[in-house]
């Protein structure tokens, strides 16, 4: 598409932007004469809550603005060309599709007669919350900060772990009619050139009206794009996303999400907290070995409650056989039924308590649940073994610290219900061999998405695996790092 140059000629200029933002009452298009004796035409180009008042003294529009007021035309000439005088961000475009996606952005745009250019001027940018705690991935020790919804102040923020200019930032857009921007953040020793290089065609093999989200961005780059699997590690803390670049990873973040994507993921990687190396080593693996056991509990808990009862009674001792029976009494739906209808009850629960705002919803997650258990097993809809299986599969899933990630293993919770329903045991068995099929075929970005179970070329003192090593002892990267720099840490002598 052929650019439109900037003209010389002011009103030729503003005839275009006029044109341009007809019907854009946020864009605000100020003519003004200035210089010494008000000799020159000036216009000023900005979004109006997104810029400060120009009049304003701390501005640095306005700072310009009251100098240019005092100087003769020759020397705004001269600090058009060379900004000379330092008091701005600035930036030069001789095309109007740059100075727009400037403009649109959120900075002005300050355009004068007899100069092909237009001058950017940066200002404090659209309005956003600013920094705030950490929601999704609360810990007891750690930082407290969280991403914004701005992508600028979520690169800072990494910035301001890892003070280090090979930390690479690089800038790109999305969406056609959204121009979302997109920072990808490396080290740059660290990274894998290849896998830099698949990450930047990713994002640029696709075209669509606009971005809103960094889920969107996710699910049109995943290449196994029907696994429920994430690919992506999402996180919204800034010391994750610094400990994922210190380990060769690439960090994704997108405007207007708190949420930064980290590639390539894995499977382990997702069942680890951020406060895992904040901790002592000996508590830190048994949270993870607990983590492991409250997700085998959230998937298979339902489908061998089914498979025993229905098709293996003779492994339970009778004790607890007659118990289950004696529950049972006066039940009229089948076992499956009587699952399937508390899982579901459950979900319910679930989403009415996110989508009911404050405390409330947390009152209705608690009270909804005592009351429905409650009520369903008082008038024999359901056996109070069932509400005990429901509940311990439900507080295994909320242990996984990754909720997308946990999201597909209450999907596939249903899927090994209907097995161990239907299949007993051998149904499970097949799930189980299923499931560990699809993930040994998974791939994040070329990495396997087992690693680090099934790396061919194990790396003593990595520590990325079950069981997390003493922090001294860690001397070496994961396998996502360069090997030249695979050693992290080491004695000074």
């Amino acid at each position: 598409m052929e650019k439109t140059k900037i003209s010389s000629d002011l009103k030729e200029n503003e005839a275009y932007i006029r044109a341009r933002c007809e019907n854009c009452a946020d864009i605000l298009i100020r003519p003004m004469r200035l210089g010494d004796s008000r000799k020159i035409d000036c216009l000023m180009v900005y979004i109006e809550v997104a810029v400060s008042n120009m009049m304003l003294d701390d501005s640095a529009i306005g700072k310009m603005v009251n100098h240019f007021w005092e100087i003769s035309p020759e020397q705004i000439q001269d600090f058009m060309r060379n900004n000379s005088l330092g008091i701005a961000d600035v930036k030069k475009f001789d095309n109007m599709e740059e100075a727009f996606a400037a403009l649109l952005a959120g900075n002005a745009l300050f355009f004068m007669d007899g100069y092909d250019k237009a001058m950017k001027i940066s200002s404090k940018g659209y309005p956003n919350m600013g920094v705030s705690g950490a929601e999704t991935e609360k810990v007891l020790r750690g930082s407290r900060e969280g991403f914004s919804d701005s992508v600028k102040t979520n690169s800072a923020l990494v910035r301001k772990r890892l003070r280090d200019t090979r930390m690479k930032v690089v800038e790109t857009s999305a969406g056609i009619r959204s121009n979302t921007m997109i920072q990808i953040l490396y080290i740059e020793d660290l990274v894998h050139e290849e896998l830099l290089e698949k990450v930047k065609e990713r994002l640029e093999e696709f075209e669509i009206d606009g971005i809103l989200d960094s889920g969107m961005l996710e699910q049109l780059t995943e290449e196994t794009w029907y696994s429920p699997f994430p690919q992506y590690q999402t996180t919204e803390r800034p010391d994750r996303a610094a400990q994922e670049l210190l380990n060769g990873k690439i960090v994704v973040i997108c405007d207007n999400t708190p949420y930064a994507l980290i590639l390539p993921s894995s499977f382990n990687g997702f069942m680890e907290s951020s406060e895992d190396w904040y901790h002592h080593f000996e508590m830190a693996s048994f949270l993870r070995i607990l983590r492991y056991l409250a997700l085998i509990m959230s998937v298979l808990l339902p489908g061998l409650y089914l498979a025993v009862i229905r098709f293996h009674t003779q492994i339970l001792p009778t004790n607890l056989l007659l118990s289950f029976a004696e529950a049972r009494e006066g039940v009229p739906f089948s076992s499956v039924t009587e699952l399937v209808f508390l899982e579901l009850s459950f979900e319910l629960i679930r989403e009415a308590g996110v989508r009911v705002p404050g405390s409330l919803g947390n009152a209705i997650g608690i009270v909804g649940g005592l009351i429905v258990g409650q009520a369903a097993v008082s008038a024999n809809l359901v056996s109070p073994i069932v509400v005990m299986i429901v509940a311990l599969t439900a507080l295994g899933g909320m242990v996984i610290p990754n909720e997308e990630f946990a999201s597909a293993f209450r999907l596939l919770k249903y899927l090994f219900l209907f097995l161990g329903g239907y299949l007993g045991i051998f149904g499970i068995v097949l799930g189980i061999y299923m499931t560990v099929a699809h993930l040994a075929g998974l791939l994040s970005f070329g990495m396997p998405y087992l690693l680090p179970f099934v790396k061919k070329e194990p790396v003593k003192d990595v520590g990325d695996g079950i069981l997390r090593l003493p922090f001294r002892k860690r001397q070496f990267r994961p396998l996502y790092a360069r090997r030249e720099q695979k050693l992290r840490l080491r004695r000074r002598k």
